[in-house]
């Protein structure tokens, strides 16, 4: 068995699922907060305009939503079949969220979602409301606890190592699912995907105006989206802000290929740089990838040009403006000093550690066999005083330990430069909104081309931000703790590649579906007929 080649194919088939997943998931929270605030709009105002609004909205949520799930289930069967090693060593803690997921937020979502489609004319007004605002909450509680099971992989806690079932166990629920990772993930992708959907959205107002169709339409609901999707942005770059600290504490090594931080320079033993100057952040810059050789024996600048803001990379990482954060170089050498006084380990110290737990392991295995408890007990204290370096014995080469750089940096550059860019947009629609009358405002046709071209921006942002935290990650499926090249299945190579190329036809096919749904459903417009299953039941009860 060719282990390069199954890697390989199996980390790309798990990339493309979840990749086309994430085509879905955004809009689905985005545009589930709006169609609930539109319909909100017609619970306080009886206007039938605004039922009709919201019917619209549900429908183009309704049709994303369906292959969302579709695509999701695929990749939660991924992690057994792909990534068996993965599933024994720590299912009894990854599954507990999924598996919450399943039972609670699943079952409310599909319990409300039959009312919030069939309920039109069938329930009062205020059981639909509440039955389309529970359907977005129940999505956000799905998306909680699968972001609570992703940020365990990126940090893992609240957990024991059992040598003798040689499975990691849950020892404090809540820290998985409190932890300040994970904190920090739900709250960043959530409000994220709900700019995504308001840029979404926008976007459609904007299409409207610019043909001069169903422009009342456009013009009142862009005054409800364009406040909530700036509160949304403006709390998206607030809280990738945090998320940037926590990583900088928990997973420095991705915070310096972000920043494609080779040498950081020495540090106090304060946890400070040495000459006391602080870090800048590079806000543009161009690479020279014949010069990313990490340890290289010479200091090469990795930058053909960089721009750069500043102490803010010493404040996003230790929030002080003279901090140290070590480089790509720093931490596979070791030996700089965090703001607690520690000083970190070498990458080869870490792997000689991490041979000693695996050695250690065998040993108990052994010992189990032959019922000796004594030696037992003895190889267990030297698997839990390592553990912390457990997946670094998997490494062959530290310079493993380094992920994509190029990838890393400009993945992170769009993402920020594009919620940047979100921001300055729907300020803009926002303060024009306020100051100038609908007619008047309807006549930027130069705002309204930027909003059109911000959709596909958005979607890029979006997959940029997966990118840095799941690229970022590696070569890690559990940080510090299981590498992909111990966690994959003993497959073969071919039957991975296979249905590698089945997923990518099956994902392309439904994509294109969706998007000539959704482009029908938007020519169609709010205002040509009413939303086709209150036709249906409107027939029926004239029968």
């Amino acid at each position: 068995m060719n282990v390069d080649a199954l890697l390989l194919w199996s980390r790309l088939q798990f990339a493309l699922t979840a990749c086309y997943h994430w085509l879905f998931v955004p809009l689905t929270l985005g545009l589930g907060v709006i169609m609930s605030i539109a319909e909100t709009k017609y619970y306080r105002t009886n206007r039938p305009e605004w039922k009709r609004w919201a019917m619209f909205w549900q429908k183009l949520f309704g049709i994303n939503f369906a292959i969302g799930v579709a695509t999701g289930l695929i990749l939660e069967f991924e992690f057994g079949t792909n990534w068996s090693n993965y599933s024994w060593l720590v299912g009894d803690i990854f599954g507990a969220p999924l598996a919450i997921e399943g039972i609670l937020a699943f079952f409310m979502e599909a319990t409300f979602i039959a009312v919030m489609f069939f309920g039109w004319n069938k329930v009062s007004r205020g059981f639909h409301l509440a039955s389309t605002w529970l359907t977005v909450i129940g999505a956000t509680i799905s998306a909680v606890w699968i972001l609570v099971a992703n940020a365990w992989m990126q940090d893992p806690v609240g957990m024991t190592f059992n040598p003798a079932t040689v499975r990691s166990e849950m020892t404090d629920f809540w820290a998985v699912a409190f932890s300040s990772t994970a904190v920090n993930k739900f709250w960043h992708t959530t409000i994220s995907s709900w700019v995504l959907g308001s840029v979404f959205a926008l976007g459609i107002c904007a299409i409207y105006i610019l043909r001069g169709k169903h422009k009342e339409f456009a013009l009142a609901n862009s005054r409800i989206i364009a406040p909530f999707g700036l509160v949304a942005a403006l709390l998206t770059a607030f809280t990738g802000d945090t998320s940037g600290y926590n990583v900088a504490q928990r997973q420095p090594m991705k915070l310096a290929a972000m920043e494609a931080l080779y040498d950081a320079g020495e540090s106090t033993p304060e946890g400070k740089t040495a000459d006391g100057k602080g870090l800048g952040l590079s806000a543009i810059g161009l690479l020279d990838c014949d010069k990313l050789t990490p340890l290289a024996e010479e200091h090469q600048d990795p930058f053909v040009f960089n721009m750069k803001m500043p102490y803010m990379l010493s404040w996003l990482g230790t929030r002080s403006t003279d901090g140290y954060v070590p480089g790509i170089n720093n931490i596979l050498e070791g030996g700089y000093y965090d703001k607690d006084g520690n000083q970190a380990l070498s990458a080869d110290e870490r792997m000689r550690r991490g041979k000693v737990a695996i050695e250690a392991l065998a040993a108990y295995g052994e010992a189990q066999k032959a019922g000796d408890a004594a030696e037992m007990e003895r190889q267990n204290a030297i698997i839990q005083e390592n553990f912390d370096h457990f997946g670094y014995g998997y490494v062959q080469d530290k310079a493993d330990l380094v992920p994509n750089v190029p990838l890393m940096y400009y993945a992170f550059r769009i993402m920020v430069g594009c919620g940047f860019l979100f921001i300055l947009v729907l300020l803009l629609i926002w303060i024009l909104q306020r100051k100038k009358s609908a007619e008047e405002f309807a006549r930027y046709r130069w705002l309204h081309i930027i909003t059109v071209i911000c959709i596909p921006l958005a979607w890029i942002a979006s997959q940029a931000g997966w990118i840095v935290a799941e690229m970022g990650r590696q070569p890690w499926a559990i940080q510090d703790m299981l590498p992909l090249n111990a966690a994959v299945s003993k497959l073969a190579p071919a039957n991975v590649m296979t249905t590698f190329i089945i997923f990518a036809v099956l994902f392309t096919i439904l994509l294109i579906a969706e998007v000539s749904i959704m482009v029908k459903a938007i020519k169609h417009g709010p205002e040509s007929h009413l939303n086709d299953v209150e036709q249906l039941f409107s027939k029926r009860e004239s029968k």
